[in-house]
């Protein structure tokens, strides 16, 4: 069994592209399952996916060579060629992929450096995949520990300490334009994890008003209760848009939700009094053609994340302690793994034995049947288990020769000669009158 992590994100690849890969928490399962079913051909495989604004990575446990369909799958997903997918993922194996996912759950891979939000995310993804049946005991091992180490990253370490959130860098950048936060109207486009934080962070600094314009509006109308916020219909944003000096977006809408014409009429509405944007949606929610604008302030993703950077230069030592934290945690799960592949082998051995002790036992048995002596009977037995442990070990070193044979005799001597002073070549001396006896 091995283990890979196929991803992209804010570092290896631009928005647009990023935006191709993206997946909402329903499009998980039946994504994961094609997945399965495409690899199941004498493949079986654990898969989970991870998809936020910053990433989409394939974590994946299942037999080698499964690498490049694997790429080629969802090259496919995304509708370009794998070797224009490659120019921008990269691919994690072993030791590598459990760093990876170690470093992404402690927030050392996000744009943020520390922010919490990831773990969550993360947390959701292994729960959407063990809901569609692709998660097993590699990648539950996997994703467990990389929690538990994201655990003690945070209480260990000031990793996460004065982290600027993106939700606190937005209201930052808004009232950087607008003096008095008091007195600006803000609408919310979406009513998911991202948009409730940044409305907390909004509705801490009492806007003059604020709305929430969602798909669904039963969902808009409650997260508007708890803000004390209006709930829109997403139909009506267009002609309300001109009402609104900030805008905030992150749905999970495939296609710009807020297109150029639009936002062209609400400035011609607003008398060209300036608009915040701040699209915080992969793929884009608004149209890039609107940073364009003269009376337009739009910030992506991406480009929030740039400001709140200089915040994450004062961490480095955190960094360090957590970087040693996270190693410790990939030497755990790289031996564990380890072990998983001896799990067979442990098996067919534990079986040949209880077979070796069965016949011993039964032959034991007859002999006693048949009134034979105890201690003869016993010595036998013994004489027979011991014959059988040794006779596949003696007939190989019977058969090798040279540094070989040397070698082969080092390693028995490891495995049967633990505490004895008897030197590899003179047990290899002693023992080679007795090869072949069973």
């Amino acid at each position: 069994m091995s283990v890979f992590a196929l991803g992209l994100n804010h570092n290896s690849a631009p928005l647009d592209l990023r935006g191709r890969f993206a997946f909402s928490l329903e499009q998980l399962a039946p994504t994961l399952l094609g997945f399965r079913q495409q690899m199941s051909a004498g493949r079986p495989a654990e898969a989970t996916i991870l998809s936020t604004c910053n990433r989409t990575e394939l974590y994946v446990a299942g037999e080698p060579g499964m690498v490049q369909p694997a790429v080629d799958w969802l090259a496919g997903i995304g509708g370009v060629g794998s070797s224009a997918l490659m120019d921008h993922a990269y691919v994690l194996e072993g030791s590598a992929a459990a760093r990876h996912a170690f470093r992404v759950a402690s927030g050392l891979d996000s744009m943020v450096l520390g922010e919490p939000q990831i773990l969550g995310q993360m947390k959701q993804a292994v729960r959407e995949a063990d809901q569609a049946g692709t998660v097993g005991s590699t990648l539950h091992q996997l994703f467990q520990r990389s929690f538990s180490v994201a655990k003690e990253v945070r209480s260990s370490t000031e990793i996460g300490a004065h982290s600027i959130s993106m939700a606190a860098a937005s209201v930052r950048l808004a009232a950087q334009l607008f003096e008095d936060l008091s007195q600006i109207k803000v609408l919310f486009v979406g009513a998911g994890e991202m948009i409730e934080l940044v409305a907390t962070h909004f509705a801490a600094r009492n806007p003059k008003a604020m709305a929430v314009a969602n798909r669904t509006l039963e969902r808009g109308e409650k997260l508007a209760g708890r803000l004390g916020a209006e709930a829109i219909r997403l139909a009506d944003l267009p002609q309300r848009l001109h009402e609104f000096d900030a805008v905030i977006s992150c749905t999970a809408s495939s296609l710009p939700l807020i297109g150029l014409g639009a936002v062209e009429r609400a400035l011609k509405a607003r008398k060209h009094r300036p608009m915040f944007m701040v699209d915080l949606a992969v793929p884009r929610d608004i149209e890039p053609e609107v940073a364009k604008l003269d009376d337009v302030y739009l910030y992506t993703v991406d480009e929030l994340a740039s400001l709140v950077q200089t915040a994450g230069e004062k961490r480095q030592a955190a960094v360090q302690q957590a970087e040693a934290i996270i190693e410790t945690g990939v030497q755990s799960f790289v031996h564990w793994l380890g072990q998983r592949h001896t799990v067979p082998l442990i098996l067919a051995l534990n079986a040949q034995a209880d077979g070796w002790r069965e016949h011993e036992i039964q032959r034991a048995r007859k002999l006693l049947a048949k009134g034979a002596d105890v201690d003869v009977v016993l010595e036998a037995l013994s004489r027979g288990l011991t014959q059988k442990m040794l006779h596949g070990t003696l007939a190989e070193l019977h058969a090798s020769e040279g540094e070989q044979r040397m070698q082969l005799a080092q390693t028995v001597s490891r495995l049967f000669l633990r505490g004895s002073s008897r030197n590899p070549a003179n047990a290899l001396s002693s023992e080679s009158g007795n090869i072949g006896e069973h």
